[in-house]
């Protein structure tokens, strides 16, 4: 087992992973381990700090998950956040209460004390606090460092033991210099260096691919989004051909994506074999309205199209798959105990019935990484700057039955809304945009008829990881070029409108 700077134990919090993330931004690699993790197997990382993550669950519940306690004997400095502060709290003989109202959103954090941890930031600076149970009573041998108005004991710590703990999430974006934080706990508090970059991540996966593949081949599913892409220059640096790309038209893709991709592996000299499975996508999704049921499909198609082109090589004993953590984190808990959100089709492993091993290299790191990731294996920026698109495309992006149709009038709306954002220039400072067919008619009047068409909704959003986005404020009058140009071109079409939800409560697909 490798060594690793920073552990992180994992209590459910759905941020748990930008931890990490921020962590390896300042050059100290971290893993997420599960808060049960056993002490034999976090002493063998050779770890120089333990930080516990926030998490859903109150530390005084019958059923709140608690750590080995022989963490607090390890003498490793360890960092609470949230759920963990009350962890720390509680174990040395604090108090912790449900608060009076459940405080949510930005504070300010005034300093109470200079420490080390708060290094080279602002006393007054912003902080974002999501927690319902508040610290009542102070351990032996804590100290404030930091108060907010409504949280008295918003940063403590117990020098002698090297114990630090935040009400605060430093790790989210609205805390704006809780990066800082975070590196200041492993490079002062730790003593971890900087010596983590993308390129060595690179290095670790082709390695890692070519021990655990050996002389076998590979089916690699693309779908000409950056994560697919970055997977497959990944391998074919890797294992070069014994590589073996299949991109599978489902019918659910945008309009001309197609012929796009298989342009763009052509142009890279990449023999990409294109599988045609229209119309048995389409025939299994005909009458399904439900969305997770919608993706259950989906992801079981994709499968058995896998499957069947696999069977036409000698060879293949892996499926490699674009993966993302932001998938893995809303699907299941892997790592712990998180809440579902919501089922991705690659997520969950293989059926028993199919024999490859999954290759999943992109597995623990977000968007942003995987886009600085391909810029390390030499990819274009014009493929790497794409959107993201779900796996189960369209289908998710038409409310209630999917259908030629709807995914038609749906493709043409959302080319033209693309036409608009790249015309002005805001496809590239925006992290996603769609449109989706809401299924829902209203009447209109054009010329002297009246109309009874459908609806698309707009969905542009903002973000830096997917985890967390809140809606573009897009100038009203590209609003009102986009809005004209839908209804004036696209037949059936009479009303437009924007989605103006953030991520969380939203996500940011409609299913």
């Amino acid at each position: 087992m490798k060594h690793v700077p920073i552990v992180v134990l994992y209590f459910g919090s759905q941020y748990t992973q930008i931890i990490a993330r921020k962590l390896r931004e300042a050059g100290v690699y971290s893993e997420i381990v599960p808060y049960n993790e056993r002490i034999e197997d976090i002493l063998a990382r050779t770890p120089k700090g333990i930080i516990l993550s926030g998490g859903p669950a109150s530390v005084y519940a019958q059923d709140a998950y608690h750590p080995d306690e022989e963490i607090f004997n390890l003498g490793l400095p360890i960092l609470g956040i949230c759920y963990g502060m009350q962890l720390i709290s509680q174990f040395f003989g604090g108090s912790v209460i449900p608060a009076d109202h459940h405080e949510y959103g930005k504070a300010k954090l005034k300093f109470e004390k200079e420490n080390a941890i708060f290094k080279d930031t602002d006393d007054g600076q912003t902080v974002w606090m999501s927690h319902g149970d508040k610290v009542d009573k102070l351990a032996d041998g804590f100290e404030i460092i930091g108060t907010s108005e409504n949280s008295p004991f918003a940063a403590i710590a117990n020098e002698a033991e090297r114990i630090y703990a935040f009400q605060f999430h430093q790790e989210v974006y609205h805390s704006e210099q809780g990066s800082k934080i975070l590196k200041n706990f492993a490079k002062y508090i730790c003593g971890c260096e900087s010596t983590w970059n993308m390129g060595g991540f690179a290095k670790e996966q082709i390695k890692k691919i070519q021990d655990t593949v050996g002389d076998k081949k590979v089916l690699c599913g693309v779908s000409g989004g950056v994560d697919s892409s970055v997977v497959a220059t990944l391998l074919a640096e890797a294992i070069g051909t014994q590589v073996i790309p299949v991109f599978v038209d489902n019918g659910l893709l945008r309009a001309n994506e197609r012929e796009q991709v298989e342009a763009m592996f052509a142009a890279r000299g990449v023999p990409l074999i294109t599988v045609d499975a229209s119309e048995q996508f389409l025939s299994k999704l005909a009458g399904v309205t439900d969305p997770e049921t919608k993706r259950k499909i989906i992801g079981e198609t994709f499968i058995k199209v896998f499957d069947e082109e696999a069977k036409k090589h000698d060879g293949i004993e892996f499926l490699a798959q674009g993966t993302l953590y932001t998938d893995v984190i809303e699907s299941v808990s892997v790592k712990g105990p998180s809440k579902t959100i919501k089922s991705h089709h690659n997520v969950g492993g293989l059926p028993d019935w199919m024999t490859f091993e999954l290759i999943e290299p992109l597995r623990e790191i977000f968007k942003d990484e995987v886009r600085l990731l391909g810029l390390e294996l030499g990819l274009p920026k014009d493929m790497i700057g794409r959107h993201p698109f779900p796996g189960p495309g369209l289908a998710i992006r038409v409310m209630g039955d999917v259908n030629k149709p709807d995914l038609e009038l749906l493709r043409r709306a959302d080319t033209i809304m693309l036409d608009v954002l790249h015309a002005t220039g805001l496809y590239d400072k925006t992290w996603q945009a769609f449109t989706v067919l809401l299924n829902v008619k209203s009447v209109g009047v054009m010329g002297d008829n009246r109309t009874y068409d459908n609806t698309v909704c707009v969905r542009i959003v903002e973000a830096t990881d997917g985890m967390t986005a809140t809606f573009a404020h897009i100038p009203h009058d590209i609003f009102e070029t986009i809005s004209r140009r839908i209804i004036n071109e696209v037949d059936g079409i009479n009303r437009v409108v924007y989605d103006i939800s953030s991520k969380p409560p939203a996500t940011i697909e409609w299913e």
